[in-house]
């Protein structure tokens, strides 16, 4: 009955805490939401444990549990506690400094920390983009890939190898013949850093094409955020072609100094060359010919026309009649090609049209009713949030006329839209806690102390994520609302102590019931971080191994705010009960 409305407050306000997570869009959502709907379950199950069978077999297992000594060890270890509380309790403007020094130096240390918005997932397959210049042929992709196959299964480990050259007929994607995908699968078996290595440095031996080597998951990743392959893309929007293709130009060579930018390239968007045909209706007409009829029999020659099927074993197959090879590959063939006049006769394609050669652009793309183009690039050796504030401070220096404008998409917009929904979301949570508190304990002074220890807890997690490459992830920012929720529990454990030894036991506030409450609630404050502590240590022991890239950040943050966690509620929260807490009453029962 003691620590019921504790229990029950404190493993709502650990659930509540992560209900920014169940709010988390797009991959972040798919990535976290099931964890953190997970971590709630857990809570629920251990709070109707520790409610309903906790209590039932303490009284069938430990009948005599209150006859029991502590151990020797708990009670040096208490004795060693007291004499520490008292020394702090002598020093109380010495701990309040340290504290709040501490504090400000964690805030002065984020806005130093690298950001990124998923993991590198150290999958064991990969997928690289092969593309060669706008107009190669098959040919030459052929060849360029049967050498590059050779050179990647020589290495050590590498187990399989596949690829595809342009797009078939129905496909997912409106590509050449110069684009090429390769697939390649590693033996689990190899060492992974240095086999990846090997690869980077194979592919990194083909210059003047673009490639990359990326995992499965991330080229997926990737792709969904903004359809191109790259983890940073700044997209130009506008209408002349001409313009966008200068001001991508211009833009690439200002962020190509920028350290950790690699894969740096402008979407393809070249000239090439096109044969065109122009109908000259006069000259048409003097021979009884249409345009229509003129571009169907250019249609026909060039690109084919499907006039029938046949089956054979239960499939179906299209008879398409198309030109011969050497009038489709000759251009003179071509404009003295004849079509047939409505009298019978025979006319020279070039007679009736004008057949030429046009500069032609490769591609031209559209987003919301209008151009752009694109400059994409990867990142290495540095965090993605420091190299996309580079680019935007590059491209705050570019002049672009009415009408263009540039906007920088990827991994970084992605993390920022998460970052943002999970600090508003935090605070709509903070104050349901503040409320939780309220409610708990009557009084807005006990609340408030609560809170206000909170962001103490968090320390140790911006340590953590310090001393891990400095590198702030969605994984981190789980890790510190988790961290949250565990303070608040044990702060409400502790100060729900304090209330029964003055309402059930009669106790005057004073020096007395501090040291007493914190050292009886010493042993659980302990076990709670210990016991979480030893759960956490098969992941961070394992590293960040691959199928851990989300849960070891995430376990270090924990980790490290854990130790501030213990310390802020064993040395902390009992000064500020006693500066604070003996001026206004509890309320004499809470019921839940």
């Amino acid at each position: 009955m003691e620590v019921r409305s504790a229990v029950v407050f404190g493993s709502i306000i650990v659930s509540l805490v992560l209900m920014p997570v169940f709010f988390l869009e797009g991959l972040a959502g798919a990535f976290f939401r099931p964890l953190a709907f997970s971590y709630v379950l857990a809570i629920m199950a251990s709070l109707l444990v520790a409610l309903i069978l906790t209590p039932a077999l303490s009284l069938i297992l430990l009948p005599n549990a209150s006859k029991r000594k502590e151990s020797k060890y708990l009670t040096n270890l208490k004795d060693h506690y007291e004499r520490i509380l008292y020394s702090i309790f002598n020093r109380q403007k010495l701990i309040f400094s340290g504290v709040g020094i501490a504090l400000l130096v964690a805030l002065i240390i984020v806005p130093f920390l690298g950001q990124e918005f998923l993991p590198h997932f150290k999958e064991y397959d990969f997928l690289m983009h092969w593309v060669e210049k706008p107009g190669s042929s098959i040919e030459a992709m052929d060849r360029i890939t049967v050498r590059v196959s050779k050179e990647l299964r020589s290495i050590p480990g590498v187990r399989n190898f596949g690829s595809h050259i342009g797009r078939a007929e129905v496909a997912d994607e409106v590509v050449g013949p110069n684009f090429t995908e390769l697939w390649i699968s590693l033996d689990p078996n190899v060492d992974y850093d240095k086999t990846v290595a090997k690869i980077q440095a194979t592919v990194d031996g083909y210059p003047g094409l673009y490639r990359d080597v990326l995992t499965y998951l991330r080229e997926r990743i990737k792709e969904v955020l903004t359809g191109s392959s790259a983890t940073l893309v700044v997209r130009i929007y506008g209408e002349n072609l001409d313009i966008l293709r200068d001001k991508a130009e211009e833009i690439k060579e200002s962020i190509a100094g920028i350290k950790g930018v690699i894969d740096l390239k402008v979407q393809p968007q070249v000239l090439v060359p096109q044969i065109e045909v122009h109908v000259l209706p006069e000259k048409a007409a003097q021979f009884g010919l249409t345009g229509g009829q003129i571009r169907n029999a250019v249609n026909l020659i060039m690109k084919g026309v499907k006039v029938g099927e046949f089956y054979e074993n239960q499939n179906i197959f299209d008879i398409v009649i198309w030109g011969t090879p050497s009038v489709r590959k000759n251009f003179e063939t071509l404009r003295s090609v004849k079509i047939e006049s409505s009298s019978g006769g025979l006319v020279p394609l070039n007679v009736v049209a004008d057949v030429y050669i046009a500069p032609t652009p490769n591609q031209i793309t559209r987003e919301s009713a209008s151009r752009y183009t694109e400059v994409t690039c990867n990142v290495k050796d540095r965090d993605l949030g420091s190299i996309a504030r580079d680019i935007e401070t590059e491209l705050e220096k570019i002049k672009f006329d009415r009408g263009y404008h540039p906007e920088l998409l990827g991994e970084y917009a992605a993390q920022q839209a998460s970052q943002n929904r999970i600090i508003v979301l935090s605070i709509v949570a903070f104050l349901g806690i503040f409320l939780i508190l309220y409610t708990d304990f009557g009084s807005f002074r006990m609340a408030s102390l609560i809170f206000s220890g909170l962001p103490f807890a968090i320390i140790g997690g911006i340590l953590a994520v310090l001393f891990n490459r400095g590198i702030l992830s969605l994984g981190s920012l789980v890790g510190f609302v988790t961290v949250l929720g565990i303070a608040a529990r044990n702060s409400i454990m502790l100060f729900s102590h304090y209330r029964h030894l003055q309402n059930e036991e009669g106790i005057t506030f004073g020096l007395e019931l501090v040291i007493r409450g914190a050292k009886e609630r010493l042993s659980p404050i302990l076990m709670t971080a210990l016991t979480t502590a030893l759960a956490l240590m098969p992941i961070i022991i394992g590293g960040n191994r691959p199928g851990q890239e989300i849960e070891y950040p995430m376990a270090l943050v924990i980790l490290g705010g854990l130790v501030t966690s213990a310390l802020l509620n064993l040395l902390v929260m009992p000064v500020l009960y006693w500066k604070y807490g003996g001026k206004m009453p509890f309320r004499e029962k809470i019921l839940v």
